[in-house]
């Protein structure tokens, strides 16, 4: 196995908005086939006719292209593979690891009644496990799996180390329906064997699930994968994320403003780590991720700890990365989708103090609004006889004034120092002329950005 090229897979349910669990879990399954030279795939597990929707399809494939997962090769739909699971499961059959279980459902409800009544294991038995093939019967049956009955099946987990399950405390599962449609256990079994996959990489939650699927490899005489288990996550609270944390959906953490960039470093964070790094680039994270960083512990939603790994992000991106993140982030949420120009002058200036998308078009709006300037309550207070004053004779300075920093920090100190008071006190009045609130990037740049006529036509209106 381990000679073998690394194969890993994510395999989401379509039944609703792409689960930031789930997002996590394709993270890791990324960064251990990317960081290895290996293959990431995808498999779309929609078997339940009844919940899986071809929007939910899409919300995944979204997600996972939002979040810059790319996969190897085409989706898998696990519902079109009906026929090879039923083949697996006759071919079992054929081998003598499993057989035809012609009980129903009355006959199962009866056996557990009268389990429970003699105080005896529930644990379903067929009567069917070793009947002769003349004594069977022409009716609908099941096709189980003939487990081991005794002994153990252990699981040499990746994360969770050695898991063993007393094989008298499984059942023989059923692996074909009477209608002829495979469960879930078979047909992850048969996918992830016929697609190569080396590592199953998946949350805690399907722990249980491992035992009984080690039972179907072992019956077929498969290759088990390599088995990690990863810690589901929880709130802050503690408990299980649900609705009531607040965002779940990895559309939702899109629609916020958060960069994908950001969110690809956060998820790797929950659950995993490398040392006391909290912010690295993807191919850091690609370099340095292993199973063996993952904890066992479930890791808890720390917005605070989002919003900061995303003001470091943003931060550093390149300029056109941040427009073109911005102008994502306004089709998904459906917000006014600003100039682009406009916000690319504006975005070296404002980019190191946002710690969102939202917060980037924010502090640009200074540039992405026409006069007149409109003051916000809180930045009109700034507009008194004095201020106003300070504007009116400084609009002249600015006139004449070669357009450098130099020059207009000496303008604006030249004014300020006529009127005894400090830049602070000018800046403000300043603030509200040129974008009418009270949080903007310093008044030279945004000088420097809106060029002389419209910084003088801007003072000239507030005063």
């Amino acid at each position: 196995m381990t000679d073998r090229p690394i194969v890993t897979r994510i395999a989401p349910s379509p039944t609703g908005d792409m689960h930031i669990g789930t997002a996590r879990t394709a993270l890791f399954n990324w960064l251990y086939a990317r960081g290895r030279g290996g293959t990431f795939l995808l498999r779309i597990e929609d078997t339940d006719r009844t919940r899986s929707t071809p929007e939910a399809t899409d919300a995944i494939l979204d997600g996972l292209k939002w979040l810059g997962l790319d996969w190897d090769g085409e989706a898998v739909s696990q519902f079109a593979r009906a026929d090879r699971h039923a083949e697996v499961a006759h071919a079992m059959m054929a081998n003598g690891t499993a057989y035809k279980c012609f009980a129903s459902q009355g006959d199962i409800a009866a056996f557990r009644d009268a389990a429970r009544a003699a105080g005896t294991s529930t644990l379903y038995r067929s009567p069917w496990r070793d009947a002769d093939p003349s004594d069977h019967l022409e009716a609908p049956f099941v096709i189980r799996l003939r487990a081991p009955r005794d002994g153990v099946t252990s699981i040499q987990d990746a994360v969770q180390g050695m898991v063993t399950v007393r094989n008298d405390q499984l059942d023989d599962m059923v692996l074909l329906r009477s209608d002829g449609t495979p469960t879930y256990m078979l047909a992850v079994v048969v996918d992830d064997r016929d697609m190569g996959v080396t590592h199953v990489i998946r949350g805690d939650d399907h722990l249980n699930n491992a035992a009984r699927q080690a039972q179907i490899y072992d019956a077929m005489g498969w290759d088990l994968p390599v088995w990690a288990h990863i810690p589901l996550i929880h709130g802050a609270d503690g408990k299980k994320l649900s609705k009531r944390h607040g965002a779940t959906g990895v559309g939702e953490y899109a629609a916020m403003g958060y960069p994908a960039r950001a969110m690809r470093n956060y998820l790797a964070r929950l659950g995993w780590s490398h040392g006391d790094d909290e912010y690295f680039t993807d191919e850091q994270a690609r370099a340095w991720f292993d199973l063996d960083g993952i904890g066992r512990a479930p890791a808890r939603l720390d917005m605070k700890k989002l919003e900061n790994l995303s003001g470091q992000h943003i931060g550093a991106m390149l300029n056109d990365d941040v427009v073109a993140a911005v102008l994502d982030w306004a089709r998904r949420s459906g917000s006014p989708l600003p100039d682009a120009v406009a916000l690319r002058r504006a975005v070296p200036s404002v980019k190191d103090a946002a710690r969102t998308l939202p917060e980037v078009v924010e502090r640009s709006r200074f540039v992405l609004q026409n006069r007149p300037i409109r003051p916000d309550d809180k930045a009109a207070k700034a507009l008194t006889d004095d201020g106003r004053a300070m504007l009116r004779e400084l609009t002249p300075h600015l006139q004449n004034a070669t357009w450098t920093r130099d020059a207009l920090e000496g303008a604006v100190g030249s004014v300020a120092a006529d009127h005894g008071v400090g830049l602070g006190k000018i800046a403000a009045p300043m603030r509200a002329a040129l974008a009418g609130r009270t949080t903007t990037p310093s008044v030279f740049d945004m000088m420097l950005i809106l060029g002389r006529e419209e910084t003088v036509a801007r003072l000239d209106d507030a005063a």
